[in-house]
Parts: structure tokens; C-alpha cells; sequence
């Protein structure tokens, strides 16, 4: 007779499965995998040995979880790099990825004193708000919002709808090139409309970027904060020759 001992345990045997499926690419990067409940079902035994397979691929990084969402494969996280040229388009395909950006909201309302200071504009001035979503390979990236002085750029709320790439709105209507004047990063919560846009839980990490673009005179044309799904970027900071100080 055979040693009952020596059978593969259950939830192994699951996790051996699923692995399976994430090799031969059932699930990509990203996917979302059926619910605990449709586990269940599939391999014919009770939420907790689901559970207890899933955390065991979560131990070796190849799924993650998400409190009230479920389980996911786990991406590699794109490498964004940050320095006095940051181009969302340019660093996502570099990344090997394809970029994308969706326009969430574009108002024009006054400008906070703290946005007015980082513009050098007074406060209370007229500012075009462009909220949108970042998004490599069809997955949520980041939420952003950027701020330009609408006394400087009138015509930029317009060149926005148009092309949803501050680059080419910036370049239409006459800022040829800018540079990132500062940054400031910051780890923070997710907020629960953040949380929606990314795919997230309320309170899940994310990283806020903050920071000035000026054109080639050094006026202020943008200044914009983004928030990165914690686990989806790594960001770096380019140490290249338009980083240099003096």
C-alpha cells in the first residue's frame, strides 16, 4: 500500500497548477485571476486551501494581492526614470512598453496660493487643471494633475483636448522645449477615486511625484503632481549630463 504521507498536499498541488498556468501564459502580467470562490470550484476544495496555494505564489512574488480585490499576476514594475527631461511617452517606450494617456477632466479655475508660487503667478489667477490617467500596456500607471498659467498660455486648454500630450500641446502653442526645474517625491495613500482610477484598494501605496517645468527662458510653464501605483513603477533618478550642478 501506498504511504498516505507521502501524497502532495492539496494546496501545493493547486499552487503547482496555477504556476503552470502563469508559465504557459493563461494569466499575463496584470491579470486578474478568478475569485477564490471559482478556485474552489475548479479544484474541487474549500476557500481556505485556495488561500492557502495562493499566499504561497505571493511568498515567491509571483502574484500579488489587494485587499477587497482579489489576486493578481505580479507585473514588473517599468523603470521611470526622473531628471531635467522627463517625457512620459519617451520613458514608457523605453521601458519596452506602449504608453498611453486619457483625459479625466480640463478646467480652468484660480490658482491656490501654493500652486500660484510654484508658477510665479499671483494667486487667485486663471489656470488650466489637466487631470488624467497614465497608463503602459493597457494598465493604470498613474493619476496626474498639471497646472499651467493661462495668462502665459492661453491656448493650452485647447491644444490639450486635442492631443492629450502636454509635449505637443505645450509645443503648439509656441514652448518649444522644457526642462523639470524641481522635484520633490513622497509616499502617500491611496485615495478612494485614486484607488478607482488604478485599479487599487483605498489606502493601498503610492508615490507622488511633485514638480516645475520652465521653458528655455526659465518661466514656469507647468507644474504637476502624479501619483504611481507603488508597485507598477521603480523610479530612478537620471544622473545624466542635463542633471548637472554647478
Amino acid at each position: 500500500m501506498r504511504d498516505s504521507s507521502a501524497k502532495t498536499p492539496i494546496w501545493k498541488a493547486i499552487a503547482d497548477a496555477l504556476r503552470t498556468d502563469l508559465s504557459e501564459g493563461r494569466y499575463g502580467p496584470g491579470d486578474k485571476l478568478p475569485t477564490e470562490a471559482a478556485l474552489a470550484d475548479r479544484f474541487g476544495v474549500n476557500r481556505h486551501t485556495v488561500r492557502h496555494a495562493i499566499a504561497a505564489l505571493v511568498d515567491e512574488g509571483l502574484i500579488r494581492t489587494r485587499r477587497g480585490s482579489g489576486a493578481f499576476v505580479a507585473a514588473t514594475p517599468t523603470d521611470y526614470p526622473i531628471g531635467r527631461r522627463v517625457r512620459f511617452h519617451e520613458n514608457v517606450i523605453a521601458a519596452g512598453r506602449r504608453p498611453e494617456k486619457r483625459v479625466l477632466d480640463l478646467e480652468a479655475r484660480a490658482a491656490t496660493p501654493g500652486e500660484a508660487k510654484a508658477l510665479q503667478i499671483d494667486a487667485g489667477d486663471p489656470v488650466c487643471a489637466y487631470h488624467g490617467l497614465s497608463l503602459a500596456d493597457g494598465q493604470p500607471m498613474a493619476v496626474f494633475e498639471s497646472l499651467f498659467p493661462l495668462t502665459r498660455l492661453p491656448r493650452i486648454g485647447d491644444a490639450l483636448r486635442q492631443t492629450g500630450s502636454v509635449t505637443e500641446a505645450l509645443g503648439a502653442v509656441g514652448v518649444r522645449d522644457y526642462i523639470r526645474a524641481t522635484t520633490r517625491l513622497t509616499a502617500v495613500r491611496a485615495t478612494a477615486t485614486q484607488a478607482l482610477h488604478l485599479q487599487l484598494t483605498e489606502g493601498d501605496p503610492l508615490l507622488r511625484t511633485s514638480g516645475v517645468n520652465v521653458d528655455e527662458a526659465g518661466q514656469p510653464v507647468e507644474y504637476g503632481r502624479t501619483w504611481f501605483a507603488g508597485d507598477r513603477v521603480t523610479l530612478t533618478l537620471d544622473a545624466g549630463p542635463d542633471d548637472t550642478r554647478t
